[in-house]
């Protein structure tokens, strides 16, 4: 009886496994099945009928090399005492309803892969392990409840089994080792994109804080803003004041220079030239007339400076403190020509073009260039790129700068200039010229020439830079 369901089922598991294998066409599916399969059949085929083990030695051999070649299932067994029918039968049944599940399992997992679902799959490879944990379970209790035969040289069998089965485990191990090692691609490969994410994001953002520097010179005036629009804080100190009066009195040196070099090159008289800016100024040597001109440029730099507009109609009146601070920091660090090539008609850009207005006068233009293209280009709103008036820019950029700093001051920062022939006070004045001679008896030194005006921050004083007439020159 028990030897028909024997060979029944053991015709079902042959079916059963030639139909999981045909099913599972791909690769590491299929191996990972036979090689269970072959586990399976090695652990239930390894326990002896009764009647082979009381065999002479050498037919009992015969014998047990003739069911090592072929390849069956495990084979019907004549009622040993030591074994229960119906235990085994059970036993069978659980590993084909296992067979089964693991075979659904494996479809899920299949399924899962197409198309890609990380959940699903991990859903999938979970049961797969539970089902295996099963037959591994079935397998570790028919071997407990089934002892091999003495005669068989149990240890060494059961050690071959051990290794059989630790093998299965390699490679199961190798099959997962394959799959981390291709999620840690992914994951590098994901990171590497990150990085790649995160360096076009700088660069991004860069562009834009240029850009919001940019508008902070645009015609419609920034609001007000307690964090100045990310811009790193600085202190208002009288000391930060007194290097941007410093930097301003440079940009006017530095600018007399070229437009004294263009006069020259024109055919310019420079004495009359001089003495038409402040006629009957008596100068220790004829170079000093070089002073003259850098008081015309300031003078007319800085008229209007007094006012919050600077002599230019804001567009935005009622500019608090904060927003003359921003458009300071806004401003800091660019380049004039990129601003006012961003933003011609802003604030700054109409400020560069009414003082280039005043500061060339047309002729003095006619007699450099031979024209007046650039002045007029100048008069439409236009602001050439042309090395002359580039050189302006910088001159403009540092008296804005003054100006936007000075009314970030609260309350602001006055001004106040020398009038020609007033007399020098060491307490308001600075001598423009150091090595000056007063002989006992003179009169006390006049002032000829404003060079640079003087301002009050608070209760801090920052002397004007004033050139003295008739005065002598120590060699």
């Amino acid at each position: 009886m028990f030897q028909s369901k024997a060979s029944k089922q053991a015709l079902h598991l042959r079916s059963h496994t030639c139909e999981s294998c045909s099913y599972f066409s791909r690769p590491n599916l299929r191996s990972g099945y036979v090689i269970l399969l072959i586990s399976l059949k090695e652990t239930f085929s390894t326990a002896l009928p009764l009647e082979v083990a009381m065999q002479p030695t050498g037919v009992r051999d015969t014998q047990l090399r003739d069911n090592n070649s072929q390849k069956v299932h495990p084979q019907p067994m004549e009622e040993a005492t030591n074994q229960n029918p119906e235990a085994v039968e059970t036993v069978i049944s659980k590993i084909f309803t296992n067979i089964s599940s693991l075979k659904s399992a494996y479809i899920q997992l299949q399924t899962a892969h197409t198309p890609y679902d990380p959940d699903k799959i991990q859903a999938a490879d979970k049961l797969v392990i539970s089902e295996l944990k099963n037959l591994s379970e079935l397998k570790h209790f028919y071997r407990e409840n089934n002892p091999k035969p003495v005669c068989v040289s149990p240890q060494d069998s059961r050690l071959a089994a051990e290794i059989q089965e630790q093998q299965s485990l390699l490679k199961t191990y190798e099959v997962m080792v394959k799959k981390f090692q291709s999620e840690i691609q992914n994951k590098d490969t994901e990171v590497l994109q990150l990085q790649q994410q995160i360096q076009e994001a700088n660069q991004k953002r860069d562009r834009l804080e240029k850009n919001l520097k940019l508008r902070g010179l645009s015609t419609k005036e920034p609001e007000s803003s307690g964090n100045q629009n990310g811009f790193p804080p600085i202190d208002l100190t009288p000391d930060l004041f007194t290097s941007a009066v410093e930097s301003a009195y440079k940009a006017i040196h530095d600018f007399s220079k070229p437009l004294i070099n263009m006069m020259k090159a024109a055919g310019w008289d420079l004495d009359a030239a001089a003495n038409s800016i402040e006629p009957d100024i008596v100068y220790a040597k004829r170079a000093h007339k070089k002073y003259a001109f850098e008081s015309h440029i300031c003078q007319r730099m800085f008229i209007g400076f007094q006012e919050d507009c600077f002599s230019i109609k804001p567009d935005n009146p009622g500019v608090s403190e904060e927003s003359f601070l921003q458009q300071y920091l806004a401003l800091r660090d660019v380049d004039p020509l990129d601003a006012v090539g961003q933003n011609p008609d802003s604030s700054f850009g109409k400020f560069c073009r009414s003082k280039y207005l005043l500061v060339v006068h047309p002729k003095m233009e006619a007699s450099f260039f031979g024209n007046l293209d650039q002045w007029n280009y100048v008069m439409g709103g236009g602001h050439p790129r042309t090395p002359f008036y580039q050189a302006f820019l910088k001159l403009a950029k540092s008296i804005w700068l003054l100006h936007r700093l000075a009314y970030s001051f609260n309350p602001p920062v006055k001004v106040f200039q020398a009038k020609r022939g007033s007399e020098f006070s060491e307490v308001y004045m600075e001598s423009i010229v150091k090595n000056l001679v007063v002989d006992e008896g003179d009169e006390k030194p006049k002032v000829g020439l404003m060079v640079m005006p003087g301002f009050w921050i608070g209760g801090s004083l920052i002397q004007g830079r004033v050139y003295l007439t008739g005065m002598k020159v120590a060699e």
